[in-house]
């Protein structure tokens, strides 16, 4: 598998996380993927052969080939049907309720086409640029013009959303809402309406869900010597907190996770 990521123009950084392109052999995914929440919302173009996304242990509905997706709380599994190639958008938790209009909670736990938010003819106008770029630099000029014609100037980032999510960033998810909030619980849920409308989830779940990413990536680059270290290191009280997060976002305890073979795709992003 080869897995990359590109950084975004200074002027879109406060937004755009980073770019990233996946390109893998039919022989590399053959077996179901297990994906798992990271936080973020995703624009994604498959450019290669369709993907499955399972909606149920046999049911599956097939990837539409140019497709924002929401911010997910749950994991679910994906399968190539062949060739793998897709290049895609990470934005920021509160970065793509800059460039629509729908209330991005309509988002969640799901795959949207991307005409339903930026209408057919400019999506398909897109989706083309796209597929006939030469390479990722140019495939990352069509999207960054595309991105800049959109971006309403008039949606700031509202102060109390980036703040927080700022914090949960840089203490890897381990800091309390109501410590963020200096214990004015009268803001709690003004936060919390405003995350429903930038964000499309609650803080606390978005909380979790970066937690998680800390945790994975201690799992896959570090040597520790058992669990308890990890829960401590990440900010969890006790082991039991730290698999009970760990199972409601993969499905599975820590231990299945290494050397699973459905999560080698997901461990490719946190290594």
């Amino acid at each position: 598998m080869n897995y990359q990521t590109f950084r975004p123009h200074l002027d879109l950084e406060s937004l755009v996380n980073f770019y990233w392109t996946l390109e893998a052999s039919a022989e590399e995914n053959s077996q179901k993927q297990r994906i798992i929440p990271d936080g973020c919302i995703e624009m994604a173009f498959i450019l290669g052969d369709d993907i499955k996304r399972y909606t149920s242990k046999d049911d599956f509905i097939i990837h539409p080939r140019a497709m924002v997706l929401g911010q997910t709380i749950e994991p679910f599994y994906i399968q190539p049907i062949g060739y793998v190639n897709t290049f895609a958008v990470s934005f920021y938790p509160y970065g793509f309720a800059n460039f629509i209009s729908e209330p991005i909670k309509e988002l969640v736990n799901k795959e949207t086409p991307l005409g339903l938010l930026f209408g057919e003819v400019s999506a398909k106008e897109l989706e083309r640029k796209i597929i006939k770029a030469t390479d990722t630099k140019e495939r990352i000029g069509y999207i960054e013009k595309f991105l800049f014609d959109r971006l309403n100037e008039k949606k700031i980032i509202d102060n109390i959303v980036k703040t927080t999510i700022d914090i949960l960033l840089s203490t890897k998810g381990s800091t309390q809402i109501n410590e963020i909030l200096k214990q004015d619980l009268s803001k709690r849920r003004q936060l919390e309406r405003k995350f429903q409308k930038q964000v499309g989830i609650n803080p606390k779940q978005l909380g979790k869900v970066i937690r998680l990413q800390s945790v994975l990536k201690i799992l896959l680059n570090e040597k520790i010597d058992n669990l308890t270290n990890i829960a401590y290191k990440s900010g969890y009280y006790d082991q039991s907190h730290f698999i009970k997060d760990f199972k409601e976002f993969t499905g599975i305890s820590p231990k299945e996770f290494l050397g699973n073979k459905n999560m080698v795709l997901s461990s490719l992003f946190y290594k």
